[in-house]
């Protein structure tokens, strides 16, 4: 039975990796070729690329400030989730994270299903 895992991408924003326009637009050729292959497979449930900022809220008394932190090295740049049959399936089908020549790094986890 095939499960949900969802790919999470962390890496630096391309505009804070010294890319011209040029080479952000072959890179994001690389993107939409992985996600056109992993959609015709029949892989993709649902992803997106996420924004490079937005608020954290912490704590009982809901404290929010802007994120990510500028301490941070990397930033979660977006996410897939994705069927697989099992988490080393997953994890073959991250080998093709097009981002992992400028330094990137996939989370792969099991989406948790409550009964």
């Amino acid at each position: 039975m095939m499960k949900d895992f969802m790919m999470i991408f962390l890496g630096k924003d391309y505009s804070d990796a010294g890319l011209s326009p040029e080479e952000i637009q072959a890179q994001m050729g690389k993107w939409f070729a992985w996600d056109g292959k992993m959609r015709e497979q029949g892989i993709v449930v649902h992803g997106n690329a996420l924004h490079p900022t937005g608020k954290h809220i912490t704590g009982n008394d809901a404290v929010i400030s802007d994120g990510p932190f500028v301490e941070g090295k990397e930033l979660i740049g977006g996410y897939y989730v994705i069927k697989a049959e099992n988490i080393d399936a997953a994890v073959e089908i991250a080998k093709d994270y097009p981002d992992f020549d400028y330094g990137g790094t996939v989370e792969v986890r099991e989406v948790m299903v409550f009964e």
